[in-house]
């Protein structure tokens, strides 16, 4: 592959979504060294998921370590192919295609029911049927213009969650011409899945870090807590908060990495019940037990106004939020601040 900075990446994968994973890709980086007496330091990054993965573990057997982070982005690489709707062959690329689909493979079984319970308790904000309108804004864009309120209205009408249908093994959905995308959902899934993968070889420090959906466990070195940076959505390096954790994930959605103007008006994430891309905030940040939720509810967060949004997270309980808006302003969960490194 030829070398490219983050941003050219980004902007490439973007249109690919986690698709970009359809084939195994060599470590960009690897490290494995000493950390103190009993610990070794593991890390590798590479690419995943349309974005960069990187992994980190603690351990005291290296060997143990390294295997561990093979059989982790082995998971990475897997579920990227299986979940991916670029993917010819995927069961999700089948769905779209074909408007049905028999034996629903486990992975995408659980994300789309757990997708419609988000559906159900957000007000319809978190919908995997927007893909018609991202569709839509890709091909618009391409040609260098801008969607009509009529083409966006057409397309709104293949829009809700509540015309998929499943029934046992089989998924289909009520229109034709809809589709569905898991990028809201799925790359926190994966995440949650290759944290399994660690456990289940006996590694209990580490960080998964795929391009801002993060899950750690444990500590980082010297039973120090694993520090967070939330992105600065200008770029310029002042983080808007540095948190601290040692069991948990946190994933934030922005308007800034994945956009088709400059202006950054039409985005990846679109709200639902208008076919457009939210307008009030450029960041949304959710600390969730699972990378999975945190994926899901900094999406649908996006598309609530930041007081809703915030009544919505404590509504659920176990979940922190951090909002930014165009302006800059902060809106933020009652228990935000105690996870502030200090």
């Amino acid at each position: 592959m030829k070398q490219m900075d983050r941003r050219s990446f980004l902007k490439l994968s973007g249109m690919l979504g986690i698709g970009i994973a359809a084939f195994t890709v060599p470590a960009l980086k690897t490290e494995s060294l000493r950390f103190n007496r009993k610990l070794y330091q593991v890390s590798s990054t590479r690419l995943g998921m349309g974005t960069f993965v990187s992994i980190t573990v603690f351990d005291e057997s290296k060997y143990k370590a390294e295997q561990a982070m093979g059989k982790a982005f082995d998971k990475v690489n897997e579920l990227s192919n299986e979940l991916s709707r670029f993917n010819k062959i995927s069961a999700v690329a089948q769905l779209n295609e074909e408007g049905k689909i028999k034996g629903v493979p486990s992975h995408m079984m659980d994300l789309v029911q757990r997708s419609l319970r988000y559906y159900k308790l957000s007000g319809c904000c978190f919908d995997i049927t927007v893909k018609p309108i991202i569709d839509l804004f890709q091909e618009k864009f391409a040609k260098g213009l801008y969607p009509t309120d009529k083409e966006i209205k057409e397309r709104m009408e293949l829009i809700g969650s509540d015309k998929i249908v499943l029934a046992g093994n089989k998924l289909f959905f009520k229109e034709p011409g809809m589709g569905i995308t898991l990028d809201g959902i799925a790359k926190g899934y994966i995440v949650d899945q290759t944290a399994k993968v660690l456990e289940s070889c006996g590694i209990k420090n580490y960080l998964i870090n795929a391009g801002g959906d993060i899950r750690v466990s444990g500590t980082k070195s010297n039973n120090k807590p694993w520090m967070i940076a939330v992105q600065d959505p200008n770029k310029k390096g002042h983080y808007p908060a540095i948190i601290k954790m040692t069991k948990g994930a946190i994933a934030t959605s922005g308007n800034y990495e994945i956009y088709f103007d400059r202006e950054k008006l039409f985005y990846h994430i679109i709200d639902p019940h208008t076919g457009m891309s939210p307008k009030t905030d450029v960041s949304v940040s959710i600390v969730s037990k699972t990378c999975a939720d945190a994926d899901a509810l900094s999406t649908t967060v996006f598309a609530m106004k930041p007081d809703q949004g915030i009544k919505f997270v404590n509504s659920m309980g176990g979940r922190e939020v951090l909002i930014i808006t165009r302006q800059g302003k902060k809106f933020i969960s009652p228990g935000w601040k105690r996870l502030l490194a200090t």
